[in-house]
Formats: structure tokens, C-alpha cells, sequence
């Protein structure tokens, strides 16, 4: 909406154009956009992990005890209170305001009182909208339950390289990035591709699952990096006592590791919901009847020009995320644990 034709074209939206704006989607054009964009990612992997060959710097949690002492900002205390407060409010209040004013009303612009276009009648129109309800339980499910599940598996494969040295360990690494160096809408494509062709899990097309493990693919970069920046604060010697003592590989994950990353575990489940819950592009050809959720339905509403419903749809998927943040920060870990 903001890069074309008006605007700065970047190869995302590029990748946009030749998927919806030229009549027949030009794959072979596509192909050719991501493998330059896989070729801008790479190096940036390279240079982390050479900046990330001294780790151990980042270990926080030690056999010994050691004390943290918080940085004294002095005279520049007020002055960066008050950046992060006009921060705070120009990304997130004034947008989600604006948003949700516009849900409310029944016109707007300049020299409109809003008090006097009050209504609630864009959220009775929501109501009646085919497929609301089947898309935001869809949201939950894969957000909640979804999230959580990938966690899992990135946490699975984050111990499986753990302390290694392998070269396996490091074409893991670049392998991960390359589903993220995609944009979404692409990496959802070939998603498409291998439940059409590969027939032993074609079935699972129709489902949520298929949606999930895009999901969980396309940000298992992403996944990965919240895991293991998590390890890395964990010494060595905290797993090298439970070797000396008799046990296993898995009994120091289950007994030492796992417990200690368990808060990082947490908070790296707690952003993936939050993208989970607003993702859409990557699942966008895997998405049917039954298997909607809430991005999908505001992507077709504003095709429509829709936008009061658009609105609408957007403060119940914020207060879904927020209510489920909530829910986590009161039965889970604090933030600063």
C-alpha cells in the first residue's frame, strides 16, 4: 500500500507486482527476485557468526554467583524517558488510536465531530459477516497452541547444535535463514507446492496444520535466535557438572539446560504468538474454507473497501493479542525473570 506506484519500490513489493498486478503470476521472475534477496541475506548470516565466535561473552548464569549493577543515566535520565514516551506514542498509541476511533464512527475527516458519529453498528455488521468467528478461533488456535508447538521444535533443534562445533551445525544455521529471507506471500507459495506434490501429506492442505507449518518454517529463523541467544547466557560448566557426575546428553537438556532457559523459552513463545496472531501472507495460498484467520479476512474486506469492518476486525485482533498477553504475564513468568 505505501511502496507502489506512489511510493519507494522495494523487492517485496516487487514480489507483489509480479503475484497479483501482471494477470498471470510470472513464477520464474519471482524465483529470481528471492534467490537475489537469499544472496543479500547470506552475508549478513556470515557476519554474525563471526561476530557471535567469541559467545561466551554473553554467559549470564554461571556456576558462581555474581552481581548486576543497573547504568546510571545521571542528567540524561528525563531526557530518555521522555524519547521512549514520544516513541511509545507515535508507533503505538496514535495508530492503534486512530484505528480504533475509526472503528467507531460513521464517517470521518476534517471538521467531523466525532462525539456526534459515535456507533457500535461496524461491530454488528462484523457479526454478520460470513466466517468471523471460524477465523478467530483459527487465530487463537494457531497462535496459542501453534506457538507453542513450534517453540518445541525450535528449542529441539537450538540443543541438537548446542556446545557443537560440527560444520553441520553451521549449514544449519544458513539453511534456517533462507525460508525468512523469502517474503511471506513466497515462501507461502512453495508451501503450496510441496502439499500439491508431495502426495503422502496432500490431506493435511485442507487443515490448520498446513497453515502452522508454514507458519513455523517461514519464521523458524527467527525462532531459532530467540532459543539460542537464550543459550548462550547459560555456562558451560553448569552442563559440564552434570556430565561429571554420570549423566546423559538428554538428562543434562531435561535436568540442567531446559529448566534454566525456560523464562528465555517463555518469552520467545510470547513474540511468537504475536506474530502468529497477526501472520497471514505466509499461509495466503493455503487458506480456505474453514482454515481462515483473521489477516486473511482483512485482506478481502479491504478489497472490498470495507474499511469500517477492516477497523473493526483490527481492535478485536489487537484485544485478542493483548487479553492473551495479559493472560501469560498473570499465569506464566515476569518479563524481568
Amino acid at each position: 500500500m505505501l511502496g507502489d506506484p506512489e511510493g519507494v519500490l522495494v523487492l517485496a513489493t516487487y514480489l507483489y507486482k509480479l503475484t497479483n498486478k501482471l494477470g498471470v503470476p510470472s513464477y520464474q521472475l519471482m524465483a529470481v527476485v528471492v534467490v537475489a534477496i537469499i544472496m543479500i541475506a547470506l552475508p549478513l548470516v556470515v557476519l554474525q557468526r563471526y561476530m557471535l565466535r567469541n559467545a561466551s561473552r554473553y554467559v549470564s548464569v554461571k556456576g558462581k554467583g555474581s552481581r548486576h549493577n543497573p547504568i546510571r543515566l545521571g542528567a540524561l535520565r528525563w531526557p530518555a524517558f521522555a524519547l521512549v514516551v514520544a516513541w511509545f506514542a507515535a508507533t503505538v498509541i496514535i495508530p492503534v488510536g486512530g484505528v480504533a476511533i475509526r472503528s467507531l464512527v460513521t464517517s470521518w475527516g476534517v471538521g467531523v465531530n466525532i462525539f456526534q458519529v459515535l456507533t457500535l453498528d461496524h461491530y454488528r455488521d462484523l457479526a454478520d459477516y460470513p466466517n468471523v468467528v471460524s477465523a478467530i478461533v483459527n487465530t487463537v488456535g494457531v497462535a496459542v497452541v501453534g506457538g507453542a508447538a513450534s517453540i518445541a521444535a525450535y528449542t529441539a533443534v537450538a540443543l541438537a547444535g548446542h556446545r557443537s562445533s560440527a560444520p553441520l551445525t553451521k549449514v544449519v544455521d544458513y539453511v534456517a535463514m533462507i525460508p525468512r529471507a523469502m517474503p511471506g506471500i513466497v515462501a507461502g507459495l512453495a508451501m503450496l507446492w510441496i502439499f500439491l506434490f508431495f502426495k503422502p501429506i496432500a490431506p493435511l492442505r485442507a487443515t490448520m496444520i498446513s497453515v502452522w507449518l508454514a507458519y513455523t518454517i517461514v519464521w523458524f529463523a527467527y525462532g531459532m535466535r530467540l532459543i539460542s541467544g537464550t543459550l548462550l547466557q547459560i555456562g558451560k560448566e553448569l552442563e559440564e557438572a552434570g556430565r561429571s557426575v554420570g549423566a546423559s546428553e538428554g538428562q543434562v537438556a531435561r535436568d540442567i539446560t531446559l529448566p534454566l532457559i525456560r523464562g528465555g523459552m517463555f518469552s520467545a513463545w510470547l513474540l511468537i504468538f504475536l506474530i502468529f496472531a497477526r501472520e497471514y501472507s505466509t499461509g495466503v495460498y493455503l487458506l480456505g474454507p474453514g482454515t481462515e484467520v483473521i489477516g486473511s479476512l482483512m485482506v478481502s474486506l479491504w478489497g472490498t473497501g470495507a474499511i469500517d469492518l477492516v477497523s473493526a476486525l483490527a481492535v478485536i485482533n489487537t484485544v485478542i493479542i493483548v487479553t492473551g498477553l495479559a493472560l501469560a504475564m498473570r499465569f506464566g513468568v515476569r518479563l524481568n525473570d
